[in-house]
């Protein structure tokens, strides 16, 4: 609930007044003594309107988003019950420090906690931070908050290709295509899933392990799509137990798996997207990263059972090879969606994630 209160400006006193404080401030006062010297209370709100608000829409007790206890005592006084209040930090930079330090310092407000990355578990468990105060933290709250603020059953894909939409070269050679940046960024969608997803030309030219290595979180379930069943025998996912596997195989197959192995027989129906999306969900997945190749992630995308792609662009021209994500294609410009985007980079490369 978001409350807007007029005559709050600069603390009370109004922004033409807040000038003349500015004025002072640069001529040596702090954001306390500037507001004494105008003959103004270092603070001169007051909260009357906004607990009156609240009461009128029946909301008698807060969880309270501040940094400034005086507002949780105003609050307290006029009848709401503040049953948690909750910092709210930014990252400091080189023109707010004085002024942060004098409203510590003179004002009680609260002195952020040392801070090594603490927003990353609170990801990983399933909550998003209410602040962050360093730039890490704020950028991976940015990133990976509405991953996990926008429900629990998302299916969500990652894929990185050249400028030109290839993810490997015409023999195949994908390895190191995209920066260790975005290297970090799929490690980090995968702790954040249930399970990943990859398709059987994947698991056959990457033999990829699909574990969490490059930051701290859980492995998820890995699932193969193998209609055809042609993976190799020893893929590290069917040999490797470091986490479980889902292996979709065709009807006929009568593999014996590893024990972390579930060998699944599908028909070609049960082979499509959203009754795969139907599959897993009925085993408890919420949560689904399809992570590849091109064909897996088209496919999905094609479906409508995306709701976001986080697509990688490495500055590179492979001219020819193994074709990247391609949607349905659009007969006229015009008729093509422009989607809801936001771009982020990483490292040299850049990430642009669609939200569907």
């Amino acid at each position: 609930m978001l409350v807007y209160v007029r005559g709050h400006e600069g603390r009370g006193i109004g922004l033409l007044e807040k000038l003349k404080a500015y004025r002072l401030q640069d001529a040596g006062a702090d954001t306390v003594d500037a507001n004494l010297l105008l003959g103004h209370p270092s603070d001169a709100r007051e909260y009357d309107e906004a607990a009156a608000i609240l009461l009128d829409l029946g909301v008698t007790d807060v969880r309270l988003m501040s940094s400034n206890p005086a507002k949780d005592e105003a609050l307290r006084a006029l009848g709401i019950q503040v049953a948690e209040r909750t910092g709210m930090f930014v990252p400091d930079v080189p023109h707010s420090v004085a002024y942060l330090a004098t409203k510590r310092a003179r004002m009680g407000h609260d002195t952020p906690p040392a801070s090594d990355g603490s927003a990353w578990p609170e990801l990983v468990a399933g909550r998003v931070p209410v602040s962050v105060h360093t730039a890490v933290d704020r950028d991976l709250v940015d990133r990976y908050g509405p991953l996990v603020a926008d429900g629990a059953k998302q299916v969500y894909a990652q894929m990185a290709q050249s400028l030109d939409g290839f993810i490997a070269t015409r023999d195949g050679d994908g390895a190191q295509l995209s920066g260790p940046e975005d290297h970090e960024h799929l490690h980090r969608l995968r702790p954040l899933a249930d399970a990943v997803v990859v398709g059987a030309g994947t698991v056959t030219a990457d033999d990829p392990a699909l574990t969490v290595r490059e930051v701290p979180g859980p492995n998820p379930l890995r699932v193969v799509i193998d209609p055809h069943s042609r993976i190799p025998r020893g893929a590290r996912l069917l040999v490797d137990p470091e986490a479980p596997t889902l292996w979709l195989t065709g009807a006929d197959d009568d593999a014996e798996p590893a024990p972390h192995v579930t060998r699944i027989p599908l028909s070609p129906k049960e082979f499509e997207p959203g009754n795969l999306v139907a599959l897993l969900r009925r085993r408890g997945v919420s949560r689904i990263l399809v992570e590849g190749g091109g064909s897996t992630v088209s496919r999905f995308l094609d479906a409508g059972c995306l709701d976001r792609l986080f697509l990688t662009s490495v500055p590179v021209l492979l001219g020819d090879g193994v074709p990247g994500v391609r949607g349905r294609p659009a007969t006229t410009v015009r008729s093509a969606p422009r989607l809801a985007s936001r771009r982020f980079d990483l490292g040299a490369d850049t990430c642009t994630e669609i939200v569907f």
